[in-house]
């Protein structure tokens, strides 16, 4: 097992940072061939980035978003209301970029909140602030993750066998993980967890990413197709699912990869525990219910074609969409860096924003 400097940790990938006067990220479509880090130093590169799943998961995307935006800060110009003009466009362009994953807006609303209350300082120190607040956001992503981890733990018994959906580790975040932060903390607590990891298509983000992510840290894990886990379910050979989120409603209601939502109905026909690891900043009180979670249909050559090689026959029309929303009746609990939040989750949600 690849432990960290610390007795009991495992280490840590840094997904995103700022180094040097640029934004250096892990290239995630070269993975698991080739680990290999790309920097920008122009905010529409990093914009591209996140639309060309670069970076992808909804903190990963939040903590790249706030500082690209913080890097296109930097080569405004000093007078106030070119400065304004010029970080609202930047601003925009990196909203444009995913649709589904709040935690983008969230990070982009956070820096434009401190924008507008420094606004009155002079252009220097306002880059400076702005840089500040987007490195602290990747530092706290962290720190929220491992709290989450933590509590995450302690719902997963010893020995248990884990499914995960999609890529919820530390490449989705700024390093440490959500679905897998919890795995992650049960190891390093010294609990022995297996992992069952759905390849999700079309991405692949589980056999690709995830699997990829626990070998690496030593931890058991056997990729499998999307569509075996409810045998898998039924020859008792699942202890629980653990999946990440992109948005979560008031009521609990769930976005994540497509194909969640089956997950969570099988979870359910089995009697098995269906667990959502996110932080509270995914969670987005405006929106009451899942029918209101805008939901990205991506390029149809996601479907159509894998690594170049056309799989359906031409002109045969597909569908795409990249997430699937799951109904909070299905959700045994809701993992935050604040605690578990349970049915109803409409007050236990707001009970720990409250809290945090």
């Amino acid at each position: 097992m690849s432990l960290g400097a610390r007795e009991g940790q495992l280490d840590l990938l840094r997904t995103v940072e700022w180094r040097d006067g640029q934004v250096v990220m892990i290239d995630q479509t070269l993975l698991p061939g080739r680990l290999e880090w790309v920097s920008y130093n122009d905010y529409r590169g990093v914009a591209e980035a996140i639309v060309t799943m670069k970076v992808r998961g909804a903190p990963a995307i939040g903590v790249t978003a706030a500082l690209g935006m913080a890097l296109g800060a930097q080569s405004l110009p000093d007078d106030p209301k070119a400065f304004d003009r010029g970080l609202a466009e930047i601003r925009a362009c990196l909203a444009a970029t995913r649709p589904t994953a709040v935690n983008l807006f969230w990070a982009l609303d956070r820096l434009w909140a401190l924008y507008e209350r420094s606004s009155s300082q002079p252009a220097g120190a306002l880059k400076e602030a702005l840089m500040v607040e987007a490195r602290a956001m990747v530092e706290e992503d962290i720190t929220v993750n491992r709290s989450l981890g933590r509590h995450g733990a302690e719902l997963i018994p010893e020995g248990a066998t884990v499914l995960t959906h999609c890529n919820a580790g530390g490449l989705a975040t700024a390093g440490y993980g959500t679905a897998l932060g919890v795995i992650r903390a049960a190891v390093e607590a010294g609990k022995h967890i297996q992992v069952l990891a759905d390849e999700t298509r079309p991405r692949l983000q589980g056999g690709k990413l995830t699997a990829w992510e626990l070998h690496r840290d030593g931890i058991p894990v056997t990729v499998i197709c999307d569509n075996m886990a409810p045998t898998l379910m039924r020859q008792g050979k699942v202890t629980c699912a653990v999946v990440g989120a992109d948005r979560i409603t008031a009521l609990g209601d769930t976005a994540n990869k497509i194909g969640t939502y089956g997950v969570a109905l099988a979870c359910r026909s089995h009697g098995l525990p269906f667990y959502v690891a996110a932080p509270l900043s995914t969670v987005d009180f405006s929106l009451r219910d899942g029918d209101e979670i805008p939901i990205e249909e991506r390029d149809h050559s996601e479907v159509t074609h894998a690594d170049g090689a056309r799989l359906t026959a031409e002109g045969v029309p597909v569908l795409n969409p990249s997430f699937d929303v799951t109904p909070a009746e299905l959700v045994s609990g809701i993992i935050t860096e604040v605690g578990v939040a349970r049915a109803p989750f409409e007050e236990s949600l707001k009970a720990l924003k409250e809290r945090a």
